[in-house]
């Protein structure tokens, strides 16, 4: 089978699977539908054949799991998704409700987003119109990209609604209600793009084009716009993702804040096992997170067609740069967290021995909860349990990369699938299937590793298409070498190292999206000290205690910071190699490592040679990155 038609066959492969769990829902925890209605209904009746099939015919559910998905699909093709378990109304007008308010607030983000976007590469455009260099956004827009969505809402309603009463703190009434939950989406969205921006600039100027044009007089508005012109395919598919994480970042924000969005609706069903709810909810998420990452895509090809009407050149990805900041902010933050681990683990998490809401003092260094325990215990105790989780969640990711990678042609619908669905809507089909939070079976991350292998299977996938196009690995064949040992005894010792490492630095990320899980409900329960869970814990004393919610915070910002800082330092420089010009535009890519470009030149007028990047920053984009974090 030609290459086209597997990696055709993968993508369809891998919609229709995400269609079939979505369809399949009710059925994906082996309970029987109609006996979890019934048991919520009422505890005492007895689940008899009759009472279950009366059950079936007021719910409309099939007696099999196929038949549900193609009732359930015949009624999406007739914009009916059924009728809430719960309340009886029809699911649809619900859906459609919390998915338009998400959706004004993502706009409210977007607008938020893109003014940040614009004040961090400002600077470093005006750095490159005087010649200059400027990398990074500078440290304020590391501090905003460190800070999760989750995070920043806490600390927004903390601050600015229940201290200085400056705007609202909870509801969707007017556009005062917006402008918190909208802080909260797109300063960190706004802080990404402006460091992704900011370094394909001054990348932009350092190439032959920039000199030409500036040598021949070029007005400093019109090089301004050539070097944003340049930069923006390079920073396309990150936009993407972007958008991608505003959907899934709006549940918790919704939650925060108290947000009628389909993130909140989507909870709400997730907990009250209403799935029919969740269903619609989870398929408009879906939706969403495609309809994200294809505009993307074709604002990349927009500005790459413009690119190739006015010069006749495909542009490459902008230079990965590493991170200046050495290695004191990461040494910090982790001496910090480990001190507060070391500490925590010395001391009871569970009992109450204190006054509620205890003030910090010698004894409590942090304080006490609202029910008298050791706010340090349980920070400390959290740490362990959250990054040790965490750590079994990247050895897996990391397997399950790696044999995906194999496969580059494969795992290219898989990938994009996975890549366009955040990590809170696995966590609602996960806590849907095993329950929510439950420890034994670990939902939260069982979820996280649902999305966190396909960075790393996108960047195997890269390395393994690279290595196979060597010299000495193309010749195998000829000498008799078989797929599977070309695979596994030349081409993997290779690409295994730079992938470890690329999974090593995703550990911090890792417990951080563990801790938003545990934030929403959807990991560990009470009374277990997970970091999420305790932060959640304490927001309803906020004002009176803020200590409360200062003691989770400060150690999620220390984690936040540190794999912000550490994804900076590992990414390495791309390596280089002499192309040949053409004319002829971006392949749209078989596999997961041809969706970029092959020539570097400029908007127009650029130099005739150009250079291809043969690998990209650890990241997980769109569309599947080269990502080689070598040094």
């Amino acid at each position: 089978m030609a290459s086209g038609a597997v990696v055709g066959a993968s993508r369809l492969g891998a919609v229709a699977a995400a269609l079939v769990v979505v369809g399949v829902l009710p059925w994906l925890s082996g309970r029987d539908p109609a006996l979890t209605v019934l048991r919520a209904r009422s505890e005492e009746q007895v689940a008899t054949p009759e009472a279950l099939a009366a059950v079936r015919a007021d719910l409309g559910l099939a007696p099999t799991a196929g038949e549900q998905l193609l009732r359930w699909a015949g009624g999406v093709v007739r914009a009916d998704l059924g009728a809430s378990w719960v309340s009886g109304r029809p699911v649809l007008p619900d859906v459609l409700g919390g998915l338009a308010v998400s959706l004004t607030l993502m706009g409210f983000a977007i607008a938020v987003a893109a003014v940040v976007a614009a004040l961090v590469v400002f600077p470093a455009l005006r750095a490159a119109l005087r010649g200059q260099a400027r990398r990074s956004g500078g440290a304020a827009a590391a501090l905003l990209t460190a800070l999760p969505e989750f995070l920043l809402a806490t600390a927004l309603l903390v601050v600015l609604a229940a201290h200085l009463r400056w705007l609202p703190p909870y509801g969707w009434e007017g556009p005062a209600h917006a402008v918190l939950p909208a802080l909260a989406l797109g300063l960190p969205a706004g802080g990404l793009l402006g460091r992704l921006l900011s370094d394909a600039v001054s990348s932009a100027a350092a190439e032959p084009w920039a000199a030409t044009w500036a040598s021949a007089g070029t007005t400093r508005a019109r090089l301004a716009g050539g070097l944003l012109l340049r930069a923006v395919p390079g920073v396309a598919p990150q936009v993407g993702m972007v958008l991608v994480g505003l959907a899934g970042g709006a549940v918790a924000v919704e939650r925060v804040f108290a947000v009628p969005g389909i993130g909140r609706t989507a909870l709400g069903a997730a907990g009250a096992q209403d799935a029919p709810l969740l269903q619609g909810c989870v398929l408009a998420l879906l939706v969403v997170g495609a309809v994200c990452g294809t505009s993307a895509a074709l604002l990349r090809r927009l500005v790459l067609g413009r690119t190739l009407r006015t010069a006749g050149l495909s542009v490459a990805e902008p230079a990965a740069t590493r991170g200046r900041g050495g290695l004191a902010v990461p040494a910090v933050c982790a001496a910090l967290v480990v001190a507060t681990t070391v500490a925590g683990l010395l001391r009871d998490p569970f009992t109450p021995a204190h006054a509620r809401l205890a003030a910090p003092s010698l004894e409590l260094p942090l304080g006490a909860d609202a029910s008298g325990r050791d706010l340090l215990a349980r920070v400390g105790h959290g740490a362990a349990s959250t990054v040790g989780t965490a750590v079994l969640v990247c050895v897996l990711a990391a397997v399950i990369g790696v044999a995906a990678g194999l496969l580059p042609r494969l795992s290219t619908g898989p990938v994009e699938v996975t890549n366009a669905a955040p990590p809170v809507l696995a966590g609602l089909v996960t806590a849907a299937v095993l329950g929510p939070g439950s420890q034994l079976t670990g939902s939260a991350a069982v979820a996280v590793l649902v999305v966190s292998w396909a960075p790393l299977a996108a960047h195997t996938a890269a390395l393994v298409t690279e290595a196979r196009a060597q010299p000495h690995v193309r010749v195998l064949p000829l000498l008799g070498v078989g797929r599977a040992r070309l695979l596994l005894v030349h081409v993997l010792p290779d690409v295994l190292p730079p992938v470890l490492r690329h999974a090593a630095l995703r550990l911090p990320g890792v417990a951080l999206a563990l801790a938003s899980l545990g934030f929403l409900g959807l990991g560990p329960q009470p009374p277990a000290p997970d970091w999420g869970l305790v932060l959640a814990e304490g927001m309803p004393y906020a004002e009176r205690a803020p200590w409360a919610v200062l003691a989770p915070a400060g150690s999620l910002v220390a984690l936040s910071v540190l794999a912000v800082t550490l994804a900076s330092l590992g990414a390495a420089a791309p390596r280089w190699r002499r192309t040949a010009v053409t004319s002829t535009p971006l392949s749209s890519g078989n596999d997961a490592s041809t969706s970029h470009g092959s020539a570097l030149a400029g908007p127009a007028g650029s130099e005739a040679s150009t250079t291809e990047p043969t690998s990209q920053l650890p990241s997980s984009t769109a569309a599947p990155p080269q990502v080689d974090t070598r040094p």
